[in-house]
């Protein structure tokens, strides 16, 4: 059995790494070919060296929510710092590798091994992230704010992560207003949108697909840009059926995109990109064009951000629905090691899905 587990992940790791990942931004100036976690540090570098308000700070722990903080210290000669659990050696995942040497150690250090402590003294020594920091522009009336908070943290599967390493919380902090929630796709997605989140006064969590650190490569300029936030991109034109998702997801539903192809079935796959707030208006134009749709997340099934999607569109769409919308997602128990094939919401339950609902 754990012979043939690895041979699955093995698989799905080429697959990943073979996908061309249908990024869209700017890319006639200076592009090179990297992976996620050196996209991300690219950002980091570019937030340090150039943005005068905002400021970062990845944490790297070895729990659930090991965040990323970013702190913004209004008046002072520098406000973009970066600190976190291990951040000053490069971080768990390389995020952060060289930041330290180039910025120094007073605006890149470590901190002890404590999510709470760090999350308040980014906020400013006040509280910590639902009950305070989503709330400073609204209990201000717009006076002030957390200086572009943003918190960086690894989410999803990544083959061997078990129930503590291969969590997707993302629905969580979707509960939350004031917050935004943003998941990239690929490395080229992952830079202009940091940069995004960096610069937009609301609080924003960013969190970042495991299985694309190192497997996800492709062209990324290596200039300084920008995409969109609560905009989502269709990367997928199709007729037959509506195709949501986010993250690392996205290269699992376009391989059930063309496994569909294959039998007829015109898939319209959307990125959504941005969780909260999320782009509703896209979605709904493309179910009243394919009157179907199917949501997919790694998250558990219940209480997923799937159900958000699923409710509104059935609210505004439901005259133009020819089929349930359907739903495949991680399932409602704690995320499994061994058995983490079963869990996944994989290319063929998605294929299932996609012929069940369009023959309804």
């Amino acid at each position: 059995m754990a012979t043939a587990m690895a041979l699955r992940v093995i698989r799905r790791k080429a697959s990943i790494a073979a996908r061309g990942f249908s990024s869209s931004c700017e890319a006639e100036k200076a592009a090179k070919p990297i992976n996620l976690f050196s996209a991300i540090n690219q950002a980091l570098h570019i937030a340090l060296d150039t943005d005068r308000r905002s400021v970062l700070d990845p944490l790297v722990g070895y729990f659930l929510f090991r965040c990323r903080l970013i702190i913004n210290r209004v008046g002072s000669l520098f406000s973009a710092y970066v600190f976190g659990e291990d951040v000053r050696f490069g971080g768990v995942f390389r995020c952060t590798t060289g930041l330290a040497d180039r910025f120094g150690r007073s605006r890149v250090f470590n901190t002890p091994l404590c999510e709470q402590g760090i999350a308040g003294f980014a906020i400013g020594l006040a509280a910590m992230l639902v009950n305070e920091a989503a709330k400073f522009r609204y209990r201000s009336g717009n006076e002030f704010n957390c200086g572009g908070l943003t918190i960086r943290t690894p989410y999803g599967a990544v083959g061997h992560g078990g129930h503590y390493h291969s969590q997707s919380p993302e629905s969580f902090f979707c509960h939350v207003p004031g917050l935004k929630v943003v998941i990239p796709r690929s490395p080229q997605q992952a830079k202009g949108l940091l940069l995004s989140c960096i610069r937009d006064p609301n609080p924003s969590i960013f969190f970042e697909p495991k299985w694309l650190y190192r497997l996800a490569v492709e062209e990324v300029p290596e200039h300084d840009y920008m995409l969109p936030l609560s905009e989502a991109e269709v990367i997928r034109q199709g007729s037959d059926i509506t195709l949501v998702g986010w993250g690392a997801q996205l290269s699992v539903l376009e391989q059930a995109c063309v496994e569909a192809a294959k039998e007829g079935i015109s898939c319209e796959l959307i990125d959504l990109r941005t969780l909260i707030p999320w782009d509703k208006e896209t979605v709904e134009a493309s179910v009243r064009k394919t009157g179907k749709l199917l949501v997919s997340h790694e998250a558990p099934v219940t209480g997923g951000f799937g159900a958000e999607i699923s409710a509104s569109i059935a609210e505004s769409c439901f005259l133009r629905l020819e089929a349930p919308i359907a739903r495949i997602c991680g399932l409602d128990t704690p995320f499994p090691l061994v058995y983490e094939q079963f869990y996944m919401p994989t290319k063929n339950k998605i294929l299932d899905a996609i012929k069940a609902t369009v023959n309804y």
